[in-house]
This record gives C-alpha cells, structure tokens and sequence, in this order.
C-alpha cells in the first residue's frame, strides 16, 4: 500500500499541489498538515506512520514536507527501514526500494552525523577561546561583590532578608542561594543551614 503524506506550514498556503502529485504517484490514502515542520507534534504524519504496514511505501512530494532537518530526516527512514517500510520522495527521486534510494541515504546519515560532530567541536572551540578571553558563560551575575557585601551587613544588623532583596533590587532567591548570605549570619533554607562558597 502507498500512502501520502503532505504538509504546508500556514492554514493560507494550498495543498493541491502536494495532493495531485501524491494521487498521481497512486497513494491510496494521504494524510496531511498544516503547521511548521519545526513542530514536533504532527498528528497527520502520526496517524500516516501509525498505518504503514511491512513493505508499504510512505510517499511524500518532497523531503523538506517530512522534517527540517537532515539529522530527523534520516531517522525518520531509519525508524521506517526497521519496520520494513519504503519512502519515496517524488520531486526529488528517492526511493529506499532502489539501490540509489538506499544509497543516497546512507550518505545523509553519514552527513548528519558530520553536521553534529562539527557543531559539537566548534561549541567547545568557542567555549576554550572565550575561557582563555576570560569570559565564563550564562548570565552576568546580579549579585556583585559590592552587593554581596551590602547585603552581608544588612543582615548581620538584624534585616529580613526580603528588606534586603528589595533594598538591593534583587529576588530574595539571591540573597539566600546565589551569595549564601542566609548561612553567614546563621540562616536557614528549607530546613538546611547553607554554606557560603
């Protein structure tokens, strides 16, 4: 059995196109949406795959409709290569039945798999060259030393640590967790005493 499965990512784009070239290629039965392929649930590819069957064909006009990127592209056919299903994207000629087909997956994956290892490796450069810069990453702190000091002493006074926080512009989270400013002056936190780093 060949069933279609077809996608436009605004309710105002048309799906004729898509649906004519599926009819055409004899799919049986079509499931579409009409979302982004960055949406993660897509109920009418979910119900598409829930009806393949081994030796079926999943067709689709072409490869972009089924996902974004090469990596889901790629595991997509593998999940469908497991159950003994075929794909077969008409524009742009694939078909997993083929050798070709099979082939030219195979050097998607292997693609895939390079596009990964270079933005794992260009994420850890980045992250060494802005160590070595002496920057650190996340946010910048909100607590700085001259605050955390202000603070140190407002509490040792006897101020609640609220009339702290407000007092320093800042969530009273901060004061407890990011400085460990309760523990300093014999505070508590959750029935724990906190230590200052």
């Amino acid at each position: 059995m060949r069933i279609g499965y077809a996608r436009v990512s605004t309710r105002d784009q048309n799906l004729e196109m898509q649906l004519d070239a599926l009819n055409k290629a004899g799919c049986e039965r079509i499931f579409t949406d009409k979302l982004s392929g960055a949406q993660l649930e897509r109920p009418g590819l979910k119900e598409a795959l829930s009806h393949l069957r081994e030796t079926d064909t999943l067709v689709v006009w072409k490869l972009d409709r089924l996902g974004r990127s090469v990596k889901g592209l790629v595991d997509l056919v593998n999940e469908l290569e497991a159950q003994k299903v075929h794909f077969q994207s008409i524009t742009d000629g694939v078909d997993t039945k083929t050798p070709a087909g099979r082939f030219f997956f195979h050097v998607m994956a292997s693609l895939a798999q390079m596009e990964r290892e270079l933005i794992l490796e260009r994420t850890r450069a980045g992250l060494e060259a802005a160590r070595c810069a002496g920057r650190v990453g996340g946010r910048k702190r909100r607590m700085t030393n001259g605050k955390v000091q202000a603070a140190r002493k407002l509490l040792a006074s006897g101020t609640q640590p609220h009339e702290v926080a407000q007092l320093r512009r800042v969530g009273p989270h901060l004061i407890s967790m990011g400085a460990g400013l309760l523990a300093d002056v014999g505070g508590m936190r959750n029935g724990r005493r906190r230590t200052i780093q």
